[in-house]
């Protein structure tokens, strides 16, 4: 008989359908309403990478099963993982994954974020709250808090630059002047003071990334800041974008390394807004492909699990 052991995949979370937005947009304000031109801000957003098919929930759904797979294959081991989602802001929450656990007599757990990069007030929210529900319901669990040197991750980054250097090479670049900005979502400045590893693990990250591809001409940027009163981290891509149009910088590609799916901040804000103000400038600007369920990931979560059960961290 195997011994079971939980898998809580967590994630920021997407609305399922056009419909379902206003009670997203609603829970991310804290219970408080959207105006109605708030409303149809984020509608049209999502309109105009949706077209009218709403493919967003899946990518989470395949890595979280893709996860399951990876876990167990190996037949002969004596554990058997059951992989469960825990949204910050849609259904199932993540007090709903810890909770189904618990239904299904599984005691023992792993809780791991599918975003790199550790931050207090992005990741560690994640895990005090999924912290709170397992206590509570007398389920062990620890927590996978960054994985953003994963060898595995690198070389799933480090294969997709590579790639559109050769879609720009192919397009008549040298591929030496072609600008990589890696971004990844701002977060209020005030992390800085807090002593936060965010920014730090992100430039580790790229800087890695870069070694590993050959690329000089780099630099980190900032994208989808929040709209709240206190300022984020900067700059943010649209401006970096515009500074390097005044150096005469003619191709540019962003490596959204923060990121680890198509979802909003990709699909909108870089492959449309970002290439709206790409065509501004009459610059030439391409994206890495996004992870989703590439094996090399699949294996960098799958790797990270084994290391916490076994070593605690």
């Amino acid at each position: 008989m195997k011994s079971k052991i939980g898998v809580l995949v967590m994630s920021y979370g997407t609305p399922e359908s056009l419909e379902g937005i206003e009670a997203y947009y609603t829970h991310i304000r804290r219970g408080n309403a959207p105006t109605a031109e708030q409303l149809q801000d984020l509608v049209g957003r999502y309109e105009a990478i949706v077209g009218g098919v709403f493919p967003l929930r899946e990518n989470t759904n395949q890595q979280v099963d893709q996860l399951q797979n990876a876990l167990n294959t190996n037949e002969h081991s004596e554990l058997e993982f059951v992989c469960y989602q825990g949204l910050k802001h849609a259904s199932p929450f993540i007090e709903d994954g810890v909770e189904q656990m618990k239904k299904d007599g599984i005691d023992r757990a792993v809780g791991i974020v599918l975003a790199p990069h550790y931050s207090a007030m992005s990741v560690g929210t994640y895990i005090k709250r999924a912290q709170e529900k397992a206590t509570e319901l007398g389920i062990e669990m620890s927590f996978v808090r960054n994985y953003h040197l994963h060898p595995q991750l690198i070389e799933a980054l480090s294969e997709r630059v590579s790639m559109k250097l050769d879609r720009f090479e192919e397009a008549g670049a040298n591929r030496q002047d072609v600008r990589v900005l890696f971004s990844a979502h701002s977060l209020p400045e005030r992390i800085i003071k807090m002593g936060d590893p965010y920014p730090e693990q992100l430039l580790e990250t790229s800087k890695a990334i870069a070694e590993r591809t050959g690329v000089t001409a780099w630099q980190f940027t900032w994208q989808s800041a929040g709209r709240t009163g206190e300022p984020w981290l900067g700059p943010d891509v649209l401006d970096t974008m515009r500074t390097l149009s005044k150096e005469q910088v003619e191709d540019v590609l962003v490596a959204p390394i923060g990121f680890v799916s198509d979802h909003l901040e990709v699909l909108y804000d870089l492959d449309i807004e970002a290439q709206q103000v790409a065509k501004e400038l009459d610059m030439r600007l391409m994206r890495i492909d996004s992870l989703n369920s590439d094996p090399l990931y699949m294996e960098t979560l799958r790797d990270s699990i084994m290391s916490n059960l076994t070593n605690g961290e």
